[in-house]
Formats: C-alpha cells, structure tokens, sequence
C-alpha cells in the first residue's frame, strides 16, 4: 500500500518547539529546518510526503517544487493550507492509498478524517521523526561496531601497531 504524508508546515513550525524559536529569528531558517526533518523522515519511513506551506496572505499563483525527495507547495492566493491540504487529500484518495495529515489544527483534522484521511498530531510527528532519528543512530553504530570487530579480529595486534605507524607516517 502507497503511504502519503501530508504535512501542514506553518502548523509544524508554530508547534514544535525548536521550530517555534528559530521561527522569531527567521521563519525561512525555519521552514528549511523542518523540510530538512521531513527530507530525513521520509528517507527513513519510505512515505511519499507533501509539505503545504500557507501563503494566501501573498500575491501570485503560489508554486510546487521538489527538494530532498520531497513535495514542497505554498498556497495560491487566496488559498489557504487548510483548503490545499482538503483538495490534496481528496486528489490522492485511492483504494491502495494509505493517507496521514499532520497537523493540531482540529478543524483540519475532523476534515481530512471525514476525506478518509488518518490524521497525526504535531507532537506525534515531531516523536515519530525523533524515534526514527534514534533508530538511525543505532543502525549506523552496529554498523560500525560490526565492521571494526571483523575487521580488527582478523589481523594480530602486531599488524594492527604496524598499520597504525603506516597510516601516521612512522618508519
């Protein structure tokens, strides 16, 4: 089944905490942190994600691009994310489509939930990016641990001394 997470991204930045306060020293330093979470949170669970950032408060056509495997799209005009992100939703629903929108906007949430929708809180996604942070880590380490211990048990201690003063340039 196709997972799609679709992510309210001002919602995400006015609620996570981190994000909150690099948003009152720049909201694009802001905006770029959370897609970077996303960017690595998508890799990690393999969902296809979509970030709407509101801009109906902005002139213009609004505008979609891609950036670290994700959708990023800002709002047209008189758009909100809210109306973008129903919209969205209703053009993704499909048989074998597995839908989640993350935001603590209740409205929104009964909205996409009716659309068949599974919603997720700004607190549950910030703890699920977090979960798959720390299982990333412990991956990379076991993996690290696992090539050092085969490596290092086949050679002696003597060689290992020798290859050491070899790396640093000692005769």
């Amino acid at each position: 089944m196709e997972e799609y997470l679709i992510v309210d991204g001002y919602n995400m930045i006015g609620a996570w905490p981190e994000l909150r306060k690099l948003k009152d020293i720049s909201l694009e330093e802001a905006r770029d942190k959370l897609i970077s979470m996303l960017a690595d949170y998508r890799a990690y669970s393999g969902m296809n994600t979509i970030v709407v950032f509101d801009a109906h408060q902005v002139p213009g056509l609004g505008g979609k691009y891609r950036q670290n495997g994700l959708n990023i799209q800002f709002t047209k005009e008189k758009e909100t994310a809210d109306e973008c992100i129903e919209r969205l939703v209703a053009e993704l629903s499909h048989r074998r489509r597995q839908i989640y929108v993350a935001t603590s906007d209740y409205v929104e949430q009964n909205v996409t939930f009716g659309q068949g929708a599974l919603r997720i809180a700004a607190r549950e996604l910030l703890l699920n990016i977090k979960e798959g942070q720390k299982e990333i880590r412990q991956k990379v380490d076991e993996g690290k641990t696992v090539k050092q211990s085969t490596f290092e048990a086949r050679l002696s201690k003597d060689l290992l001394r020798i290859l050491e003063k070899w790396r640093r340039g000692e005769d």
